[in-house]
């Protein structure tokens, strides 16, 4: 059971308050801290399962599109700090999350199950207790854990906080005045560097034990920028540009704090998102619409507690269902049970060594969903999915008229997946249909089915607040 931040021992609150006071006085740094770790090796990221001293950041920014990243090509300055962590160690070229809606998709995330198997798919679902979450394979194995969130929709209220010791919303602190002034409605729901002084707290809480950190980082989604990333101009697309720039300087920030607490050279930093976000590529804005290409390909990235020179890239296809599974082996915790997600250590072994590189089946095959009535109780289920097999996305929805309709683009050139090829690949669409049907005739991984919730106005109220129209 996971306690209110004001019942527990560690001296958090009142702490995260003044620590918050001081960063928010601040400038946030623009670059990140001169990297001394030393350079490791293949060897090295073998040896991780032999630690047990290794600290583990997960760090999701919600909303970030992955080709909005110079690593992943983007042309824009809009990710120094992103960039450089992936520069210097693994970053997953062709990464797909399960959902463009952050419930859903996250539900996936943690358990390395697809949605029709995690069974969270609509406004009142939530994860039943028999769901193994990594946080309790942490805390089963010695971590300490916690988790820090800014999006109600990882609520414990959700089933989210299994396995956490603290996990709380940060304290929100005052907002620097030209944030303010930038982001006049911002202040009701403070800011990640609220997040980011509740982790530098707990960066400074002596233990003799590894920890698992959970940051949860949401000004992506709400937009939020500063006059010092405002580098791209005040259309909506460039507005969102500035705040994933804010967001790299935020995280300058917190990994900044980690290495003067000399905890850098001893922590994995796994970084990820939920989902992406649309600008009318299609005639469509913003995300939980649809699961087309700009709402649901995000980007992943592993630094290890040493610096690779040069850093690797997995090109072959990977999913969010596959990053706990990968890390637990990384450090020797054994396999996740019964889970859709796969480790990639082969590939990250593979990306460092081509000798080592191991053959790879000739699909591989990723799944997201959305429910397109997920937040209209009493309507039946409508699961629009995407089925991805580089090159060919196929998604499948169902109009407003209540017909099924088909789409199938190839990426192939890296295009944008804009034109309809169904009728011209029509072996490749009668495949896809096939292996559609078979995804939405899966069972939930769970004995019982998953919790129905209750939620209270206020709850509503917070979600509302997140920009989603909940009836």
């Amino acid at each position: 059971m996971t306690r209110p931040l004001s019942q527990r021992n560690w001296p958090w609150l009142l702490a995260a308050i003044i620590v918050a006071l001081l960063f928010l006085s601040q400038t946030i740094s623009i670059e990140m801290p001169i990297d001394d770790r030393e350079i490791g090796t293949i060897d090295d990221v073998e040896a991780l399962s032999e630690r047990s001293d290794i600290n583990v950041l997960f760090v999701l920014e919600d909303t970030l599109r992955a080709d909005r990243l110079g690593a992943y090509g983007y042309e824009r300055d809009t990710s120094p700090n992103f960039d450089a962590i992936a520069d210097r160690g693994i970053r997953f070229a062709n990464h797909l999350a399960q959902s463009s809606w952050t419930k859903c998709s996250m539900a996936s995330l943690w358990t390395g199950l697809y949605p029709t198997r995690s069974g969270v798919t609509r406004l009142d679902h939530g994860l039943p207790e028999e769901a193994t979450m990594p946080a309790e394979v942490f805390r089963d194995a010695g971590y300490r854990t916690a988790g820090i969130w800014r999006n109600g929709w990882v609520s414990p209220t959700f089933g989210f906080a299994q396995g956490f010791e603290v996990y709380d919303r940060p304290v929100s602190g005052p907002l620097p005045p030209e944030v303010r002034r930038d982001n006049p409605t911002v202040h009701a729901g403070g800011t990640d560097l609220d997040a980011v002084a509740a982790a530098s707290e707990f960066f400074r809480t002596k233990s003799n034990r590894p920890w698992f950190l959970y940051l949860h980082l949401m000004d992506i989604h709400e937009y939020m920028y500063s006059e010092e990333s405002a580098l791209f101009g005040t259309a909506h697309s460039d507005v969102y540009d500035n705040s994933v720039r804010y967001a790299s300087d935020v995280f300058g920030q917190l990994v900044a704090e980690l290495a003067q607490t000399g905890q850098l050279d001893r922590t994995l930093i796994v970084i990820g998102s939920d989902h992406g976000e649309a600008f009318r590529e299609r005639g469509l804005e913003g995300h939980a619409r649809n699961v087309y290409r700009e709402t649901t390909e995000v980007p992943w990235i592993i630094s290890f507690p040493f610096k690779l020179d040069p850093g690797g890239v997995v090109d072959v296809r990977t999913a969010n269902v596959d990053i706990w599974p990968t890390v637990f082996e990384l450090l020797g915790l054994g396999a996740m049970d019964d889970t859709d997600g796969t480790s990639r250590l082969p590939e990250i072994l593979g990306a460092l060594d081509a000798t080592r590189a191991k053959p790879h089946p000739d699909q591989e095959t990723t799944f997201a969903h959305l429910d397109q009535t997920w937040g209209q109780n009493g309507m039946e289920p409508s699961p629009a999915i995407a089925i991805v097999e580089e090159p060919f996305r196929y998604v499948r929805s169902r109009e407003a008229r209540g017909e099924i309709r088909e789409e199938l683009f190839d990426r192939t050139n890296g295009n944008a997946e804009l034109e309809d090829v169904l009728s011209r690949e029509p072996e490749v669409a009668a495949r896809m249909r096939e292996s559609a049907e078979d995804y939405l005739s899966w069972e939930a991984a769970w004995e019982q089915d998953v919790p129905s919730l209750e939620l209270d106005e206020l709850e509503l109220n917070n979600l509302r607040a997140l920009g989603y129209a909940i009836p």
